[in-house]
């Protein structure tokens, strides 16, 4: 060969390599029975079906043939869907950046019919969600011999017959792993991974009790083993919204210090991505906002203050930053454990001026209410049989605050409700800062408050306020 030729062949080369290295995605896509309508490409984030976003869109020529092309080198791959213009009609693909591939398949027989070209992990992928669709039926078949059984012996047969077919669909990931350990669809695999306690006695030191907790503790130590938060592919999966709930809801402990550590371990995993760290970010921050749990809040100020606060939020504007701080500062001073903000109100019943502080009870109970908010007109009532019974005796006192109503109203409210042995004060000027300060943006808002003002509840009601009192009352005395 000529020193032209090699030239000729070494450049050819060079752009073959180019051309594979490209970045975003070419799909040419041909379904037969399909013409002039649309077809778009779509992702999930985070989340399963029906969630799913638009990434591209195509148009179908009269011979079925539609092509989707981008040069985004941002562009992050993951299980991605044809979906077709009836929005109903759509098959999965797994995508990489930097793939080019076709795809032929005849709208009649979708998602069986399907033909990858230049894709072997598509093959693959299509061959797993083949083997999904039997093993599914095999779990249907045991879910009605479950129903079937009729006595112990016989569910306890169908249970076993069960784990062995869960042992088949690990066997076939973990197989799959082994001979394409670099694959889109082993890190899939991987993501999805479920921990297996090793079998046989587990005992405690002593080589003799049984470690009754060994099962949760493997578990939850290896719960994250697979999931790499390195490969923001994962989270257009979808797995992590699932795990973050199974994680955060069953096997972290709804306290807010358990909450912020199991946070920042899982955060710096995925530090210095975009996708996986936005997510779990995100994800946190809606479990503290709507979380039932008491105390939750604090876990809201914690994550404020040490990664929005520190420019860790990179999607979010100034303006969307700046509500998250508000936020956050609004609720700081009245999370659990803090000293109650001080409230200097004048007594509606008598123009006296009551200082919260200044009173001195082993529990004071701090209600904000309104007259006329119907909630209020059956709570209070509730909370004062409740006080009658059982608080009063327990050195409970009671501070209320009118956030809304003319004198008459309020004194109607208290006069009507025999509420006469509760302290109760107004705002008429409005000058007292306890909405800001106890984050008071509806009614009845409850706090519980110790002999020594710190607050010990929030967000209570008359079925949890007499329970908290006993399990303070205890911890104090096995405290001493």
């Amino acid at each position: 060969m000529n020193k032209i030729a090699l030239i000729t062949l070494l450049i050819l080369s060079l752009c073959a390599g180019d051309v594979a290295a490209r970045p975003g995605y070419r799909i040419h896509l041909k379904i037969d029975g399909v013409k002039d309508s649309m077809v778009y490409l779509a992702h999930y984030y985070g989340k399963p079906m029906p969630t799913i976003f638009k990434r591209d869109s195509a148009r179908f020529d009269k011979k079925g043939n539609a092509e989707f092309k981008s040069d985004d080198e941002t562009f992050v791959g993951g299980i991605y869907m044809m979906l077709l213009s009836d929005r109903k009609t759509y098959f999965e693909i797994l995508l990489n950046n930097g793939d080019d591939y076709s795809i032929l398949a005849p709208i009649n027989n979708l998602p069986e019919g399907i033909k990858f070209t230049n894709s072997p992990v598509n093959d693959d992928f299509k061959a797993y969600t083949e083997f999904l669709k039997g093993y599914a039926a095999t779990q249907q078949g045991f879910e009605k011999e479950f129903k079937a059984a009729k006595n112990l012996a016989d569910t306890q047969a169908v249970r076993k017959k069960s784990a062995g077919s869960s042992k088949v669909l690990i066997n076939y990931r973990r197989d799959y792993l082994k001979t394409h350990p670099n694959s889109l669809l082993s890190v899939i695999f991987k993501g999805l991974e479920i921990p297996q306690i090793p079998e046989g006695p587990h005992l405690l030191e002593d080589g003799k009790t049984k470690d009754s907790s060994f099962a949760y503790r493997y578990y939850k130590g290896h719960f994250w083993d697979g999931y790499d938060f390195q490969d923001d592919r994962l989270v257009h999966a979808p797995i992590i919204d699932a795990k973050l709930d199974e994680y955060f809801n069953k096997l972290v402990m709804p306290w807010p210090d358990s909450i912020e550590h199991e946070a920042d371990v899982l955060l710096k995993k995925a530090k210095g991505t975009k996708h996986n760290f936005k997510y779990v970010l995100w994800w946190l921050t809606r479990y503290a906002e709507n979380s039932k749990v008491m105390g939750m809040d604090e876990v809201l100020v914690y994550l404020v203050e040490n990664y929005y606060m520190k420019g860790d939020a990179f999607w979010l504007s100034n303006d969307e930053l700046v509500k998250y701080e508000d936020r956050a500062m609004k609720i700081a001073p009245n999370v659990l454990g803090n000293v109650a903000p001080v409230m200097k109100l004048p007594n509606v019943m008598n123009a006296n001026e009551e200082i919260l502080h200044s009173g001195k009870a082993k529990f004071t109970l701090v209600i904000f209410y309104s007259p006329t908010c119907g909630h209020c007109q059956t709570e209070i009532p509730s909370i004062d049989s409740l006080y009658r019974k059982v608080l009063k005796a327990k050195g409970c006192k009671v501070y209320t605050v009118a956030t809304e109503g003319d004198e008459k109203a309020i004194k109607d409210f208290i006069t009507k409700n025999k509420l006469e042995d509760w302290t109760n004060t107004w705002d008429p000027g409005r000058t007292g800062d306890w909405r800001g300060k106890y984050d008071v943006y509806s009614t009845p808002s409850i706090y519980l408050l110790d002999d020594r003002k710190i607050i010990r509840g929030k967000k209570l009601d008359h079925s949890n306020i007499g329970s908290l009192i006993d399990m303070l009352e205890l911890k104090e005395k096995n405290k001493k």
